[in-house]
């Protein structure tokens, strides 16, 4: 395991993708890391198609040209079912989209599933201190199994409510860095809340977790002592902005760290939020 030492963000995302092997990036709407345009070998997994993401994202202010063929369209089935195939990728990129699985062990084994013996999942993260999750809670151990044991394809009523009512803007923003300023707002209503506890379509854009960068880091390493999941830490990059990054992978290592200084880290990592 190591920490990984470029500063741009795609070539932290990339420093351990093969760029001639073939890849799949999961949620990349309209910034993919690793573009079919820029002659990646790739596959996309998305939530819709590439005409419903246009529609979705069109009113964003985003570049659209940059929304790429969905060869694949989640529906809620595991990835491995979906994609028709296993031991396939040599890499799998997700930005900003593990946090919003329903069962996050799923969604690692999923992606273990797809993976070469030697293939890496290279994750950017939000950290929850420095965007709009800031109030909430990091997501516990035991809810974390407790998702995966009844194998859960959509967001709870509580989840939905939770995210609704808890949300944030800073200045406006929905992401900042450490030290800026501005004033807290609510983002939604509870007339929001209440309908998205009521939604019954497979996709739900909610974080159904939030994460320090510790937090995630000892999850990972809990869920691989307790023999949940088999992938380790293989690249760790400390937040920049409002995200971390780790990469995955069958040939990484658990962080070196004890347990119980990671825990100290996570109330260390809290304290700083208050500040």
């Amino acid at each position: 395991m190591s920490s990984t030492r470029a500063t741009n963000r795609d070539e932290i995302i990339l420093a351990h993708v093969k760029r001639h092997g073939l890849g799949l990036e999961i949620g990349p709407a309209h910034a993919p890391i690793a573009p079919k345009a820029a002659g990646f070998h790739v596959h996309v997994l998305d939530h819709a198609s590439r005409e419903q993401l246009i529609e979705k994202y069109r009113e964003h202010g985003v570049d659209l040209t940059k929304i790429e063929p969905v060869d694949f369209i989640w529906d809620g089935r595991p990835f491995p079912e979906l994609v028709g195939r296993t031991c396939t990728y040599d890499w799998i990129i997700a930005s900003h989209v593990i946090e919003h699985s329903t069962d996050l062990v799923g969604f690692l084994n999923d992606c273990d599933a797809l993976l070469k013996s030697d293939g890496v999942l290279s994750l950017a993260i939000p950290d929850m201190r420095w965007c709009f999750d800031h109030f909430r809670a990091p997501s516990s151990l035991g809810r974390v199994i407790d998702a995966a044991q009844t194998g859960r394809r959509a967001h709870s009523a509580g989840s939905a409510a939770e995210y609704f009512l808890d949300v944030v803007q800073k200045g406006g923003r929905l992401g900042w860095s450490k030290g800026e300023t501005g004033e807290y707002a609510l983002r939604h209503s509870v007339g929001e809340a209440k309908r998205a506890m009521t939604e019954k379509t497979a996709y739900l854009d909610i974080h159904e977790w939030c994460f320090t960068p510790t937090s995630f880091r000892l999850l990972v390493r809990d869920l691989l002592d307790l023999e949940l999941i088999q992938l380790k830490e293989l690249a760790f990059h400390p937040t920049s902005g409002h995200e971390f990054y780790v990469t995955l992978s069958r040939g990484g290592e658990r962080p070196p760290q004890a347990r119980l200084e990671m825990l100290q880290q996570i109330a260390n990592e809290l304290a700083e939020r208050a500040q």
